[in-house]
């Protein structure tokens, strides 16, 4: 590589770097796990690509092992990192993936959607509905995937992320309640951990933390430089003039958040709107004291990690909707 291809563009950091030439230099994330059989938790995983035609988009399954001939819950599942970071491969959602569909009998399929700065935010949200479009193809048993025709329960569809990856979530949720044609499948539950979500005007404690708040404020600028304002309804869904919850597409919805995550009090604000919304759904907050943001994908062995997991493992089993 010549020294005119290293020369520095511009700087995201601490995520990413980008050179003139456009090769962008992730900081984060890189490292990938292949799927496979893990026999010490008795899941099995693997790769399905081409849903999206002449894209890296692709999904990685996972199922547990000993399901024999049962139909479980379907959890789809969307990876943060500022939409710009992470894989379904990198070992942090990887390592937690396969720890959830353990933990909570399900099968669960990880998505990979095209990211920034390569390619536009709204891009991410696209490749996203597409995947479950194509997921939902299979309801009837006769889709091109055998673990979705044999094991999914499409009775018992949930949508899950957490940070950037929960935003997808909830605006998947959106998609799914208003567009015309309905989709095939109705989405039960929708589970956010740790959403990503903010707004041009600081509430709660978001003031109190001037270098957190300098951080996530560029955030959707660097993402979404077509519509760089904090207000866009896709990152801040209770702003004035932004869609109204009540067409949220689902039946119920958990909200977990973390006392030191600067997000927290957008999770929080997410929750009081959607209550008063007049949306006809249940909706729940779970806060885990003493931790910050993701912190339980980085210690899956934690007891707060292990107390959030049931939570999870709760919502996606639970028989009372």
């Amino acid at each position: 590589m010549t020294s005119s291809n290293l020369e520095l563009d511009y700087e995201f950091l601490p995520y990413l770097k980008v050179y003139k030439n456009g090769h962008v230099e992730r900081l984060l994330g890189i490292d990938a796990i292949p799927p496979g059989i893990d026999s010490h938790i008795g899941v099995s995983s693997k790769d399905i690509s081409n849903i999206v035609p002449n894209s890296e988009v692709y999904v990685r399954m996972y199922l547990p092992i000993n399901c024999n001939n049962q139909k479980l819950p379907l959890v789809i599942y969307f990876h943060g990192g500022g939409f710009c970071m992470f894989t379904p491969s990198s070992s942090l959602y990887h390592n937690y993936l396969n720890t959830l569909v353990s933990e909570s009998r399900v099968i669960a399929i990880s998505v990979h959607y095209r990211r920034p700065p390569e390619h536009p935010v709204h891009v991410a949200y696209e490749d996203s509905w597409q995947v479950l479009q194509w997921v939902f193809a299979h309801c009837n048993g006769d889709g091109p995937e055998p673990w979705l025709n044999e094991h999914a329960n499409f009775a018992r569809v949930f949508l899950s992320g957490d940070s950037a990856g929960a935003n997808i979530a909830h605006n998947m949720a959106m998609n799914a309640g208003s567009v015309d044609p309905e989709l095939m499948v109705d989405i039960l539950g929708v589970a956010l951990i740790h959403p990503y979500f903010w707004g041009s005007d600081p509430i709660g404690s978001e003031g109190l933390y001037p270098d957190k708040k300098a951080g996530v404020d560029r955030m959707w600028s660097f993402v979404c430089p077509s519509n760089p304002n904090n207000d866009d309804p896709r990152v801040n869904p209770i702003a004035k003039g932004a869609p109204g919850l009540m067409s949220l597409g689902c039946r119920r919805v958990l909200i977990c958040v973390a006392e030191k995550d600067i997000l927290k009090d957008r999770g929080r604000a997410y929750y009081e709107a959607l209550g008063r919304s007049g949306w006809m759904g249940m909706v729940e907050i779970h806060e885990t004291q003493g931790e910050d943001h993701v912190f339980h994908l980085h210690d899956l062995d934690s007891q707060e990690s292990k107390d959030l997991m049931k939570n999870l493992a709760h919502f996606f089993n639970v028989l009372a909707f």
